[in-house]
């Protein structure tokens, strides 16, 4: 184990157990992605109590839903799956074709409003804190990003526990662990969204580049990390360590 993640990873699963002696109620929100795949094995490993959803966007490549079965084979965890309401996808349909997101920033944004952000709001009903796999080194719009903070959008607090992590570093828990992943981190798919709006990266390319590629960089969020856009630097939420060892 590098010397580094020996110090981040205790921190992180200190965060996860202090979340559920704090809140009444925590979630985990699964993109399925290799930082989530992290947690989902901390959380199974250790028999957290922390329930765990997925937004299926309608648009989800067939490798990230297969990720399901393996993950309910691996830890006996059920994902619940938080779909879009058709009503709210026909009546976005009659105002733009799909075609359109690739055309404006705001098109778009009203897509993932539809399909990740109201399910996202559904999700986090009766939650007092939810639980994320962003990273720093992610993209610049995280860059900043804290361990902790409150999500003013759905009044509740808002965790980040891999925000120090490295790409290296959660490859290498993965890899340490024998944690399945999604197959398409094989085929050059570093982050994975909808299959529309996720193309395989070019070596040398930012992690992230394969996500909304057509767009600029900061304009790549979804609208379910609202505080990343524009977000002055913010100090960490000073959390302790345990000595505990996975």
């Amino acid at each position: 184990m590098s010397s580094h993640l020996s110090s981040v990873l205790p921190t992180t699963l200190s965060i996860l157990e202090a979340a559920v002696r704090r809140h009444q109620r925590v979630v985990f929100a699964t993109s399925l992605g290799k930082e989530d795949m992290v947690l989902t094995d901390l959380i199974g490993r250790h028999g957290l109590p922390i329930p765990i959803f997925t937004l299926d966007t309608g648009k989800l490549h067939t490798e990230t839903l297969a990720l399901l079965d393996d993950i309910t084979a691996r830890y006996a965890i059920e994902i619940e799956r938080m779909v879009p309401i058709q009503s709210e996808l026909d009546v976005l349909a009659a105002q733009q074709p799909f075609a359109a997101i690739f055309e404006s920033v705001e098109a778009r944004r009203a897509c993932c409003n539809a399909r990740k952000v109201r399910p996202l709001a559904r999700a986090l009903e009766g939650a007092t804190a939810w639980i994320t796999g962003q990273r720093r080194a992610q993209s610049i719009t995280r860059a900043h990003l804290p361990l902790s903070e409150h999500d003013a959008a759905h009044g509740i607090e808002k965790l980040n526990p891999l925000a120090l992590w490295s790409s290296e570093e959660v490859d290498f828990y993965l890899q340490h662990n024998h944690v399945p992943i999604n197959a398409l981190h094989a085929q050059g798919f570093p982050s994975i969204g909808c299959a529309p709006c996720t193309r395989a990266i070019a070596p040398g390319e930012d992690e992230r580049a394969g996500r909304w590629w057509w767009e600029n960089p900061e304009h790549k969020e979804c609208g379910l990390h609202g505080n990343n856009v524009n977000n002055p630097r913010r100090p960490l939420t000073q959390l302790a360590t345990t000595s505990r060892t996975v």
